[in-house]
């Protein structure tokens, strides 16, 4: 693969507005197609802003009316802001394109991000992201000192954290040892060339992540590296180490298109 890119857009005082971002993104996506810049990955922190990919339910939306913004990755409702570390690698990828390998790819990078800090986290089936594996459930304290038999999340599958007080909420996941995101991955992949990425939660306010149902799971909740290690952790100190492994797994990746078996059965579908 060709050497990766990276543009600075912008962090802290200069965090970058949603609709800026994304217009930077469809500039450099349609420069990337026609091979006229590299491969590109551009970080930044962006304003406060919630954002909603095409699968999300109108439930999981903030219950105030909050604005959100709908984009056109894949993916739930998330939430975007001040010390969380956005990057959107926009890349070209060979067809038939493989999105998963492209999914894992960024995850094994924030993967070692993370442990060059300390922390062991993982992936979870079904889920994308990374994630901090919560105690088993036997061993978690008790909510509201009820047993844990009687938690409602385990019975209710609409079970709704933001009407049933803050022992609930996704920002409290830490406490209740629950397993919680730490980096969120969306991405769009046209044209061969992919949009959108990851969020990497360093030092955010993830009570934001309370108004809402974040990625559309309900029990499950938010961590962040300051929160997990016990100490405040800048943007500035995870750039350098998030560049050295993105650039590591993304410029070493053996890139080859999806595999297709031609002569499976057709899967009927409902």
């Amino acid at each position: 693969m060709s050497e990766l890119r990276f543009v600075h857009a912008g962090f802290g005082a200069e965090a970058v507005e949603y609709q800026r971002a994304w217009d930077m993104q469809r500039e450099v996506h349609a420069a990337r197609f026609a091979d006229e810049v590299p491969d590109t990955c551009l970080l930044l922190e962006h304003q406060p802003v919630y954002t909603a990919g095409r699968r999300t339910e109108d439930s999981e939306r903030p219950l105030d009316g909050t604005p959100v913004v709908d984009v056109d990755r894949g993916g739930k409702i998330t939430w975007h802001g001040p010390g969380q570390l956005v990057g959107y690698p926009i890349m070209k990828l060979p067809r038939p394109v493989d999105v998963v390998a492209h999914v894992r790819r960024l995850e094994e990078a924030l993967i070692r991000t993370v442990a060059d800090f300390g922390l062991e986290t993982s992936r979870i089936e079904g889920r994308s992201g990374v994630w901090m594996l919560g105690d088993p459930v036997e061993q978690r304290p008790s909510l509201g000192g009820l047993s844990l038999d009687f938690d409602p999340r385990l019975h209710d599958d609409e079970f709704d954290a933001r009407l049933n007080g803050p022992e609930y909420a996704p920002s409290n996941a830490g406490q209740r040892r629950e397993d919680r995101k730490l980096a969120a991955i969306g991405i769009r992949v046209a044209k061969g060339v992919t949009m959108h990425g990851f969020a990497l939660n360093v030092n955010p306010d993830n009570t934001w992540f309370d108004r809402i149902v974040p990625c559309g799971i309900r029990d499950a909740g938010v961590a962040s590296l300051s929160e997990e290690l016990g100490r405040e952790v800048t943007i500035a100190e995870v750039l350098p180490v998030v560049e050295r492994h993105l650039r590591d797994v993304l410029e070493n990746a053996e890139l080859k298109p999806r595999e297709i078996d031609r002569d499976a059965e057709p899967v009927a579908t409902a």
